[in-house]
């Protein structure tokens, strides 16, 4: 029984930073524009990975090789899309317009199996909540939905009110978990007796009694206290 424990302790851990590692390698892309092929690949390999860790006849390596052939098909296939342009259509799939013009495209809709509730539910996402407000919607590949809105819904831009750009700034967190961040405290170009001072005007006594503290330049400070 201690050594089936061991055993898969360790596959556990070296699965887990195994696929860390080729996640890494493949870039943020795998994460965040996740296509069809790369659903169906992570289901695959997520699959060979079960298999492998509560398998007793499977070990750390079969699981190291199951990760490291994953990595190794997705990285070339990323590849192939980016120095073969005509196989981005077939291994990427391609974006979809909608909405053309304020009029929805019922073919695409029924091209891509979208309904038109699932339509409204994608432009509620996007803070969109009249079709009407709509000139183009794509559906992108990963299954979201980038709009245009027509030009009397869309919001005015200081260019558009004739105001002078003003400049921005990052907020930046100093206190977290009653803890100051002292590298963000010193890239704002502040110190330890300015975040007194600060904490001070707020009522509050020392960091830690503080759970966040956000300082944006121009604005006062931001404190939320475990109180």
């Amino acid at each position: 029984m201690n050594t089936n424990f061991y055993h898969l302790s360790v596959e556990l851990i070296v699965g887990f930073f195994a696929l860390f590692l080729v996640t890494k390698l493949l870039g943020k892309t795998q994460i965040t524009q996740l296509t069809p092929f790369d659903f169906v690949s992570a289901l695959v390999l997520g699959e060979l990975i079960g298999n492998a860790i509560y398998s007793k006849d499977i070990g750390v390596r079969y699981v190291l090789y199951a990760i490291g052939l994953w990595g190794t098909f997705i990285y070339l296939l990323e590849w192939v899309t980016q120095r073969f342009k005509q196989t981005r259509s077939i291994l990427e799939g391609n974006p979809a317009i909608v909405i053309r013009n304020g009029k929805i495209d019922r073919h695409q809709l029924k091209k891509n199996k979208l309904d038109i509730n699932q339509l409204q539910h994608l432009l509620r996402d996007k803070d969109v909540f009249s079709v009407r407000e709509v000139e183009f919607a794509i559906l992108e590949a990963n299954g979201t939905v980038n709009v245009m809105r027509k030009q009397q819904y869309e919001k005015p831009t200081k260019k558009d009110l004739n105001l002078k750009p003003e400049p921005v700034y990052m907020p930046i967190a100093v206190i977290s978990d009653g803890e100051v961040l002292w590298d963000n405290l010193k890239q704002a170009g502040y110190d330890e007796q300015w975040l007194q001072r600060q904490l001070t005007a707020k009522g509050i006594v020392k960091p830690e009694q503080v759970f966040f503290a956000e300082w944006l330049e121009g604005d006062q400070m931001y404190v939320s206290t475990y109180i």
